[in-house]
């Protein structure tokens, strides 16, 4: 029986075992594997690992994850570990003589003058934005960059592909000192025309985009020196290929990062401290993304431009470029208000009109780039029916995205952050109120002003533009409320009580806080200004009207009194102002100075001859002293002027019966229903003839409508002037007229 192995190991532990022939020796001292016995045969650990090999993998490995941490702060811009990174890839002095030692060195040396560069940038922000070239001698992390790649490219020991990254590095630093030829020649060299971007890395990507757009501003900033048009041509052809090509890497490099930070982070990688929402778009990176719209529309290519932001606006958003966005919208929006109109219109999904179309649209990105950014999908979304609809969605996403990121904290340190996000919202607020006063959508408008005033502290025009969204919705009471804010933020401007006194006038008849804010006016003095004699008007209308609503006669008398001084001084102060003399005349009248309100008027009818208020005043004032042709004459006149005017031919009615009988003024009133039912029928029609789902609202003036007063506060001929008075002053001296 065989003995088995465990009983040969056993026997053979107390037996030397007898030394092998001289010939056969292995001259080699032997080393004992882990775990082996001492008496077993080299052929028993055949299936192990040596050490050596061992710690060869064990490096080889760590390499490999050296190298993919290089990639990694590539990408995120972790230039200050990439100098970390750096200094371990470069190999130490003594194995600098080894084979591939100069490689690993030169190697190393690019990563370091690229994360020297790329630090240098970043402090120099400021100076990048305005164009403004660096120099070796004040930035010294320039110089040593410049110093390692020129070292580089003279010794040309690199493998190819790190060398193609040295030069593209070498051309972005050509370009911060202003050397613009230098940039272009050395992108020549590294055939950047000829890259592809399918299948690289995600810090070659950075690169690619930045190389483009630095390219595209080289090109831009040197075509002074070319003669030739034809070659002009060519070389904004080539600038816009540029541009467009980096717009398009930049999105897709962005799209990438995000989800391979997004995994990073899931999966809580060791030595991943950056998450996408703290990455911040460099220079470089946000001219990529803007200067294809903003040179074509610069350039006036409209349907260009529009179609760059459009489609911009379309691909799958980052954390990073949601600021870019907002800002690409505003720049849409405006596009759409200032430079388009309702006809030449086309949708998001369709082409331009064919007379747009006939001018050659040209997309400069080279299929060879092959990747492209991801899109939003285009089913089952809504569509814009006009320009407008369109610019209020926009600026409706961006509102929402401006109230999101608004910074509200007072800390000074965040005082450089705040001013920006202000100065941002209230770009987007002043454009939805351009859009939104087109529809008379101010109940919107106001309400999104409101919630703007979580950032609003101490920011006058906010709290100004809320106070005219409130007059104009008819919120009149919360409108005061604001303006005495606004009041309080700007103590020395006159318009803003002015405005508060006409709203206490006009449209909530709150006398005494009406004559508060006049008063305020009054006592600005001659810092006040042209105002100073608006303030004394609406002071006087005040008097008057509370004459109106006073009981006893002697305090009637006091009050007109007043009222009709203090429009005296009104008219000294402003004796051009053909508004403040017809409400004098108005005041003369009512307190039955008949003859001296006509002069009075005569003279505000020298300076303004079509002034509908000041002739049907004056047919008021013919009829109360019984000439009454001489009323009817001047309301035929006046009638012919404004045929829609409810107010005038209301007057000529009450004439006509008095004068002529009730036959003829029985034919003005058929008329007068025939012109309602016109101005109905049209009103109902424009409003339902948009299709869009932000109806356009006319503004109906009461003095065109059914309310058959005289003018009120929303006469477009007045900008703070209040016509109350003239509603009660004028509905007295019509009622009158039988009683002279």
């Amino acid at each position: 029986m065989a003995d088995s192995p465990s009983h040969v190991a056993a026997l053979g532990q107390g037996v030397p075992s007898a030394p092998a022939p001289r010939h056969l020796a292995d001259p080699r001292p032997r080393r004992r594997l882990p775990g082996a016995a001492a008496g077993d045969s080299p052929r028993a650990g055949a299936g192990r690992v040596r050490p050596g090999a061992k710690m060869a993998a064990k490096g080889s490995h760590s390499h490999v994850k050296l190298e993919a941490e290089i990639e990694r702060c590539r990408a995120e811009g972790q230039w200050g570990r990439l100098r970390h990174l750096a200094q371990q890839l470069r190999p130490p002095r003594k194995a600098k003589a080894a084979r591939g030692a100069q490689d690993a060195e030169d190697h190393g040396s690019m990563l370091l003058a690229e994360a020297l560069l790329e630090e240098c940038l970043k402090e120099n922000f400021a100076k990048l934005k305005d164009s403004i070239p660096l120099s070796e001698k004040s930035e010294p992390k320039l110089g040593e960059a410049k110093q390692y790649l020129t070292n580089i490219l003279s010794r040309g020991k690199l493998r190819p592909k790190y060398m193609t990254e040295a030069m593209l590095i070498l051309g972005k630093l050509h370009y911060v000192e202003g050397c613009y030829r230098d940039a272009i020649s050395m992108y020549a060299k590294a055939g950047l025309d000829d890259v592809s971007a399918k299948d690289e890395p995600l810090y070659m990507l950075r690169l690619i985009t930045e190389a483009f757009v630095i390219k595209g501003l080289s090109l831009e900033r040197s075509t002074n020196s070319i003669a030739s048009r034809a070659r002009l041509c060519e070389r904004e052809e080539e600038v816009m290929a540029c541009f467009e090509r980096a717009c398009v890497i930049a999105q897709v490099y962005l799209q990438e990062l995000e989800k391979t930070l997004n995994n990073t982070h899931s999966r809580s990688i060791k030595g991943s401290n950056v998450t996408y929402s703290e990455f911040e778009l460099s220079y470089f990176l946000e001219a990529a993304l803007q200067s294809a719209y903003v040179t074509q529309l610069k350039k006036g290519n409209i349907v260009k431009g529009m179609r760059s932001l459009r489609e911009i606006l379309r691909t799958v958003e980052t954390k990073a470029t949601q600021t870019f966005k907002m800002t690409a919208a505003k720049q849409l929006a405006q596009v759409l208000l200032h430079s388009l109109s309702e006809e030449c219109y086309w949708s998001p999904l369709s082409d331009p009109l064919p007379e747009f179309m006939n001018k050659e649209y040209q997309s400069y990105v080279s299929n060879h780039l092959c990747r492209r950014p991801e899109m939003y999908s285009e089913e089952n979304v809504y569509c814009p029916q006009d320009n407008v609809e369109e610019a209020l969605l926009l600026l409706l996403i961006s509102e929402s995205m401006a109230n999101r990121d608004a910074v509200i904290s007072r800390a000074p340190e965040q005082q450089d952050d705040r001013a920006v996000s202000l100065q941002d919202a209230s770009a987007v607020y002043d454009l939805l109120s351009i859009t939104l006063g087109r529809r008379g959508q101010y109940v919107m408008l106001s309400e999104c002003l409101e919630r703007a005033m979580k950032f609003a502290f101490g920011e006058f025009h906010l709290w100004y533009q809320l106070a005219l969204s409130m007059v104009a919705c008819g919120k009149s009471a919360y409108a005061v409320s604001v303006l005495k804010e606004c009041a309080k933020l700007r103590p020395t401007d006159p318009t803003v009580p002015l405005l508060a006194a006409k709203v206490c006038i006009g449209s909530l008849h709150w006398l005494e806080e009406g004559e508060h804010f006049a008063k305020m006016v009054i006592d600005l003095g001659e810092d006040a200004g042209e105002s100073l004699a608006k303030g004394y008007l609406a002071l006087g209308l005040t008097y008057s009207l509370q004459a109106t609503d006073a009981s006893l006669k002697g305090t009637q008398d006091e009050l007109n009194k007043k009222a009709l001084q203090t429009l005296e001084r009104a008219r000294d102060l402003a004796p051009d102002d053909h508004q403040i003399i017809l409400y004098l005349s108005l005041q003369l009248a009512l307190v039955r100075q008949i003859s001296d309100a006509i002069d009075h008027l005569q003279e505000a009818l020298q300076l303004c001859k079509d002034d509908m208020n000041s002739l049907h005043l004056l047919a008021l004032l013919f009829s109360a002293q019984k000439h009454y042709q001489h009323a009817l004459d001047v309301i035929n006149m006046a009638v012919v002027e404004y045929p829609e005017s409810f107010s005038l031919l209301f007057t000529k009615v009450k004439l006509e019966w008095i004068h002529k009988g009730p036959e003829e003024a029985l034919v003005t009133c058929r008329h007068m229903l025939r012109t309602w039912q016109m101005v109905y029928n049209v009103l109902q029609h424009s409003g339902s003839e948009k299709g869009s789902s932000v109806t356009e609202t006319p503004v109906i003036k009461k003095h065109n409508g059914l309310h058959l007063t005289l003018p009120d506060a929303h006469d477009t001929d007045s900008d703070v002037l209040i016509k109350p008075a003239a509603i009660v002053g004028f509905g007295k001296l019509s009622e009158s007229v039988n009683s002279y």
